[in-house]
């Protein structure tokens, strides 16, 4: 059940700031997620086990930690980010406080682990309904926003010439961090490993054909809800001079007047708080699933949200107690960063795996799929390296 990928706040900044150039990094960030998926299901089913559980059975106990730690540091980062979303667009829709949002948004987490309890094909049907809701409101918003799609499809060619532009590289490392999400790996593995566990080799086989459509689908649904962000930020507010615009609340504010209905801003919150709702699951999901792999430790769903949770409101509050608006924004856009520096620490050891020959039983990964797999893992560390190293210059 890959997640919806969410990249609000980044992909608001990158389509405000500079209009169609950073679609491009939208679309590489979606074909790399697609590929690593792709590798991550093959080796949950050939194997039977997920990543974690054969980084655990591969690695010494002190690296197992250590890769541990950072997959939990970045599933903290993504909650704080659909806490801080979700506290936004119920600001946005009810008038409640930002912190007020931020407890709300939590009650809202456990309510959706409760239907879970009670059946978990409610909870999909739920989640699809959320999907499939902000799925509708992009489409509402590009017809209202009416894009220049020529300059969209010139915009979608990625160029290395963002390395040279610190806003653009902090803004893309957000970007390839939310949409490829290292966690992901981790749990889209877990999920799939039951499908063909010892199978024949045409089970194995079927077992892939169903979990790749599924797996394409979602993402390339992913691709466009993402797409269809930036395209609308940058026809709305890059267009019309308001370049400066990184805050969601300033967006909600702005978009209305600018595309000339009321309906705009409440299509745009709605979209934020089902995006942050149907996240929460994915983000249990993937704690679970490495907490098991990683260390042989299960928890009930709703002990495991309550942990991350837990750890994800206190970021969130205190960014919006201290810095309010701008600051919890900030914090938004910060947490995917994060994600895009932990990546190479699970896309590494995936791609490793899932070309070994002894290990995946003649289901290896080569040839080209494993050249462009090198490819993006070598695009991830050049794009941290150059944030990392901007960063530094900075200080």
């Amino acid at each position: 059940m890959p997640s919806v990928i969410s990249i609000r706040a980044t992909a608001l900044a990158a389509g405000a700031g500079y209009g169609y150039q950073l679609l491009g990094i939208v679309l590489l960030s979606s074909l790399m997620a697609m590929l690593l998926q792709w590798l991550s299901s093959r080796l949950g089913v050939v194997t039977g086990r997920d990543l974690a559980q054969i980084c655990r059975e591969r690695t010494s106990r002190r690296t197992t930690l250590f890769l541990w730690l950072t997959s939990e540091v970045a599933i903290i980062a993504c909650d704080v980010a659909e806490v801080v979303g979700s506290a936004v667009a119920l600001q946005m829709l009810l008038g409640v406080s930002l912190t007020v949002g931020v407890l709300m948004s939590a009650v809202c987490t456990f309510a959706l682990l409760a239907l879970q309890q009670k059946s978990g094909r409610k909870l999909e049907a739920v989640i699809a309904a959320l999907i499939g809701f902000v799925g509708l409101c992009f489409v509402i918003q590009l017809a209202l926003a009416r894009p220049d799609w020529h300059a969209a499809l010139a915009g979608s060619a990625p160029s290395m010439a963002l390395l040279r532009n610190a806003g653009m590289v902090w803004l893309a490392a957000g970007i390839v961090g939310a949409t490829v999400m290292p966690h992901n790996l981790y749990l889209h593995s877990a999920l799939v490993k039951h499908h063909a566990p010892q199978g024949s080799d045409e089970e194995i086989k079927a077992a892939l054909q169903v979990v790749n459509l599924d797996t394409f689908g979602s993402l390339s649904f992913a691709f466009v809800i993402n797409a269809a962000l930036l395209i609308v930020a940058a026809a709305v507010f890059y267009t019309n001079g308001h370049r400066d615009v990184t805050d969601l609340a300033d967006a909600h504010r702005l978009i209305a007047p600018l595309v000339g209905t009321h309906w705009a801003g409440i299509l745009f919150a709605a979209a934020l708080l089902a995006c942050g709702l149907s996240a929460t699951v994915t983000g249990t999901l993937a704690g679970q699933a490495v907490m098991e792999g990683f260390l042989r430790i299960r928890l009930p769903r709703w002990k495991r949200a309550l942990l991350t949770r837990a750890l994800a409101i206190g970021p969130a509050l205190l960014a919006v107690a201290l810095f309010g608006q701008r600051g919890s924004n900030q914090l938004l856009v910060a947490s995917q960063v994060v994600l895009s520096l932990q990546l190479p620490l699970a896309v590494v050891p995936l791609i490793r795996f899932a070309s070994n020959a002894g290990l995946m039983r003649g289901w290896q990964v080569r040839g080209m799929p494993l050249v462009l797999a090198w490819l993006s893992a070598a695009f991830i560390v050049t794009l941290n390296g150059a944030l990392l190293w901007q960063l530094a210059a900075g200080v």
